[in-house]
């Protein structure tokens, strides 16, 4: 492998891996199989890719092309030389409009060429659910489709010429006529006319095996055409020419509720005289319970078009008046037709869980029939179901006929993956019964290839080994795949994790309190590797910081899963490979949310650097911003805020406590309040509850309490004017005992306190402190008992916070019930306005708004109750998405200040700039504040704040701050 990596090291300008983290990143794809490269290659240009192909050759090594790596079949892993198009060789070489054609690299990713084409009202066709990262080589090499293929067909249908690279160097520009043909492909077709003109099934998406039959004269011998779906065994794609279509200048989304999936099925072919743009079907099973859809068990979502929104919605409505439906409603709006569509997209996510959270699993999962018979053979794809005892969801492309489902298959026992070969060899000649393909978009791979001879027969299949011996006589691309595969049921992904559940400090609830089947959640569908959020979407930011797939959910996910393997990452929680990409993660939980799958890798992270750590020094930055709420106390019991804030301000002083505390030297140390927002509480005069209204205790959490009790003291002024009583949580007298983790038993006697105060234990959670956040939570529970034997509510104003509270809580003290009721206690402070105080009006306050919602409430709170209370107020606009970079220690961190910034200039201070005069800047959370007042000197106010300057008289006359440097408490 040594001499390997040095041949290819010479021979080629781009990356070249074989490090323990580069080949982890690609062992598996969406799919169930996994294979170990021996390296990564990550090529320039077709000269790297030639120079790869050559010392592969002359070494014996498989070569496989990957993309996004979403495909699902098993195609795009490898145990040779993986050639990583995503890196350099991903860009639009130009777009021509009035020919309606763009010329694109093999890993440009499909929004990007959607984006380019927009503004000439043109876009590609086919639009898989995974557009915003399968790459355009990748949806060539599985010839993939997508919802509007009734419309606008399969990947081959837009493809125009096609530059190739063969096994042995040769460059061949494939096209009509013949054109770029190897050498002996004529003369094999010419001598199996006959067979290719009866041997292949007549449907929309027959996309098993090789598509030799366009290479027929009546279908113009068309050669590029023939490489789509050849999954990267025949050539390596290096540019295509591919066509664009007129896209239509008006949408309209009707979507019809029938009774079940199968009077859909039945339904959806008759609707195609209609030319819709789509028919898409999906059951009751994976859509939201929150979902604003139509009366009835299953939906067809039929999109229409026109150069109005008029024309498009009367061709919606049309169709529905000639469907016979249990309910219908038809969308115009596009806001609403994209929530829609996100429920469909997302559903190669949701399905890998059935409804009780049983794991589901693809491999099965785009069978195609004619959709004529798509009802019938739904009704016989449930009862074979049955007879195995497998459960799945169907949903999919019904217009076409194509249906995706993931199946509830055990593949970690011998018996289970057993009943997966023996259901896939049934469901293999159901579909062949039907008149179907084994594959109807994803591409045959190692899942479906060994079955092709039950569709094709024996003679055919032959064939297609003839054909590849044509272009690939050495098997050097992509062996195993299509043609002499590799058993369905070998290399099976989770064959290599261990039978007993890992010792570990989270309960993992959803996941049976298994660590391994919460990491065996990240199917590879590849979300957290979109480039661009829209809406208020989180994931990833540190991959859209650093374009890394280590840096992305999906590739720490790998890493994780290699980690509990133990093959490849040997040093289990002591892996350096799985630290490094941890590093980067920002704990936003925005994955929690926004993965189809709900993978937590903020708990992953925490949970690693819990055992990482276990018995070793930790870095600086753990005990300086890990135990913050320790220092800041301190400082409060001694009254020395001045004077650390007058020390922070001497440069040197800060240049030292920086070095030491592992704080980034680009950071300033934030001002400490001269007054504790409790301590503010205690002299005010009406410190006591007072009213009738509905008692709240209001949680005096580290950031507020010593860095921002401005928003404390709003908070208080709010929830009174909504006529609710106020309380604090009870404090105890105690001292901070000694505790280990390498912290001064010395250092640690110099800070006993008077007053142990509640804590949510986010500092020491998120960074990896497990028994210290569990000492402290603890011991909250233990302070907050005379309220948890009321039914009190407790508001939180800071979102994360609160969403430890909620989350991190219950599931770290998964055996004290306690810690549940706490977790139902905590609202927001827009939601306890809400539910406490309905009948109150906010002020007026009649301002814009710009900022960020912060992302712990978007992945764990939600922000549904703080939107009805800004439009309650006239608070105007919308706060946009994504993460603000600090994150709490995140971005303070000694090497982090690069991608926090980074991640601060994808959303958050894009959107502050371009606010008007006047605007109100709203942050919620302190980090989000602190980040704002660093990188832009603005000032972002918690709602609370700008709501009780709305409640002083005649406040919507004066101006609101906005922006400026930050007041000092």
């Amino acid at each position: 492998m040594r001499d390997l990596e040095a041949e290819l090291r010479r021979a080629v300008r781009g990356e070249v891996g074989f490090d323990v983290t580069s080949r982890a990143l690609v062992t598996m794809d969406a799919s169930n199989y996994r294979r170990v490269p021996l390296g990564v290659v990550a090529p320039r240009d077709a000269d790297d890719v030639a120079a790869v192909l050559a010392v592969c050759r002359e070494q014996g090594v498989p070569v496989v092309p990957r993309g996004g790596g979403t495909s699902i079949a098993g195609q795009a892993t490898g145990t040779g030389v993986v050639l990583d198009f995503t890196r350099h060789m991903n860009r639009l070489l130009s777009l021509d409009p009035e020919a309606g054609t763009a010329v694109v690299q093999p890993g440009l990713v499909l929004d990007r060429l959607q984006e380019a084409a927009a503004p000439h009202g043109l876009r590609f066709g086919p639009d898989p659910s995974t557009h915003s990262r399968c790459t355009l080589g990748g949806m060539i090499g599985n010839n993939s489709c997508g919802s509007h293929s009734v419309a606008w067909g399969t990947t081959a249908d837009s493809v125009r010429e096609l530059s190739v690279l063969t096994a042995r160097g040769e460059r061949l520009r494939l096209g009509q006529g013949w054109q770029g043909a190897p050498e002996g492909l004529r003369d094999l077709v010419d001598g199996e006319l006959s067979r290719l003109r009866t041997g292949f099934p007549e449907l929309p998406r027959r996309i098993s095996g090789y598509a030799l039959d366009a290479l027929l004269p009546e279908n113009r011998a068309d050669v590029a055409r023939s490489f789509c779906g050849s999954e990267g065994t025949l050539g390596v794609l290096t540019e295509a020419v591919v066509r664009l279509v007129r896209a239509p200048r008006a949408r309209a989304l009707a979507v019809l509720g029938y009774a079940d999936e199968s009077a859909a099925a039945q339904a959806a072919s008759g609707l195609l005289p209609h030319r819709p743009l789509t028919v898409e079907g999906m059951a009751a099973d994976l859509v939201p319970m929150a979902a604003d859809l139509p009366r009835g068990g299953a939906w067809l979502f039929v999109e229409t078009g026109g150069d109005t929104e008029a024309q498009a919605r009367a061709a919606a409505e049309r169709i529905v008046r000639a469907a016979d439906v249990i309910d219908a409603l038809v969308v115009t709006d596009p806001a609403g037709q994209r929530a829609l569509w996100r429920i469909r997209e997302d559903a190669s996510g949701t399905a890998t869980r059935t409804p009780d959270g049983a794991e589901a699993w693809p491999g099965w999962e785009d069978c195609a029939v004619p959709p004529a018979r798509l009802g019938a053979y739904l009704r016989d794809f449930r009862e074979l179901l049955r007879t195995h005892g497998l459960r799945g969801t169907p949903y999919g492309h019904f217009g076409d006929g194509c249906i995706h489902v993931r199946i509830d298959f055990d593949l970690l026992t011998d018996a289970g993956v057993a009943r997966f070969r023996s259901f896939s060899q049934d469901l293999a000649e159901l579909v062949v019964a039907h008149g179907g393909s084994l594959s109807g978009e994803h591409g045959d791979g190692q899942a479906r290839a060994e079955l092709l001879p039950r569709m094709y027969g024996e003679e055919t299949v032959a064939l297609f080994e003839r054909a590849k011996g044509v272009w690939d006589p050495d098997d050097l691309l992509n062996p195993g795949m299509l043609v002499r595969p590799a058993p369905l049921d070998t290399n099976l992904r989770f064959s290599v994790l261990p039978r007993e559940p890992v010792d570990v400090a989270f309960g993992y609830p959803s996941d049976g309190g298994d660590f391994s089947a919460a990491v065996r959640r990240c199917v590879g569908v590849a979300k957290c590797r979109t480039e661009s959020v829209s809406g208020s979407a989180v994931m990833c930011p540190s991959f859209r910081a650093t374009g890394e797939e280590a840096h992305s959910t999906r590739g720490r996910a790998r890493l994780l899963h290699e980690m509990l393997a133990g093959e490849l990452v040997t040093d289990g929680w002591r892996s350096p490979e799985v630290r490094d990409a941890l590093d980067l993660c920002l704990s936003c939980k925005g994955c929690r949310s926004d993965c189809p799958v709900e993978v937590d890798m903020a708990t992953y992270k925490a949970e690693f650097l819990h055992h990482h750590y276990a018995g070793r020094r930790r870095p600086t930055a753990h005990y300086s911003m890990g135990w913050l709420p320790v220092w800041l106390r301190a400082v409060a019991r001694t009254r020395t805020a001045p004077v650390v804030n007058a020390l922070a301000a001497v440069r040197p002083l800060a240049w030292l406590v920086k070095r030491l505390g592992g704080i980034a030297p680009e950071r300033e140390i934030p001002r400490v309040a001269g007054q504790t927002f409790s301590g503010w509480w205690r002299r005010r005069a009406s410190a006591r509850p007072s009213g009738d209204g509905d008692l709240v205790v209001l949680w005096p959490d580290t950031f507020t309490e010593h860095l921002s009790p401005s928003v404390g003291r709003a908070a208080v002024r709010v929830l009174e004017a909504a006529g609710l009583r106020v309380a604090l949580p009870p404090t105890l007298r105690m001292r901070v005992r000694p505790v280990g983790d390498g912290t001064s038993r010395a250092a640690i006697s110099l800070l006993s306190v008077r007053r142990s105060r509640v804590c949510c234990g986010l500092t020491y959670v998120s960074t990896g402190q497990l028994d210290r956040a569990r000492t402290v939570l603890r011991r909250t529970l233990d302070l907050m008992a005379p309220v948890l034997e009321t039914d009190t509510p407790v508001v939180v104003l800071e979102p994360s916070c609160a969403a430890a509270l909620r989350t991190d809580l219950p599931e770290l003290l998964h055996d004290d019930p306690r810690a549940a009721r706490l977790a139902a206690r905590v609202l927001t402070f827009a939601e306890a306005l809400e539910r406490l105080a309905p009948d109150w009006t906010p002020p007026r306050v009649d301002r814009p708004v710009a900022g960020q919602t912060h992302c712990h409430q978007h992945a764990v709170l939600g922000d549904t109750a703080d939107r009805r209370l800004r439009q309650a107020a006239l608070l105007s606009g919308e706060l946009s998405g994504g993460c603000c970079g600090l994150a709490g220690n995140f971005g303070f961190e000694k090497g982090h200040f690069e991608v926090s910034k980074a991640c601060a200039e994808d959303q958050l201070l894009p959107a502050v700039r371009a606010a008007e005069d006047g605007t109100a800047i709203l942050a919620d959370g302190f980090s989000c504040r602190t980040q704002l007042e660093q990188l832009a000197g603005v000032r972002g106010r918690h709602l609370a704040e700008v709501l009780a300057d709305g409640l002083t008289e005649g406040a919507v006359d004066r101006p609101m701050e906005g922006t400026g440097r930050p007041s000092t408490e």
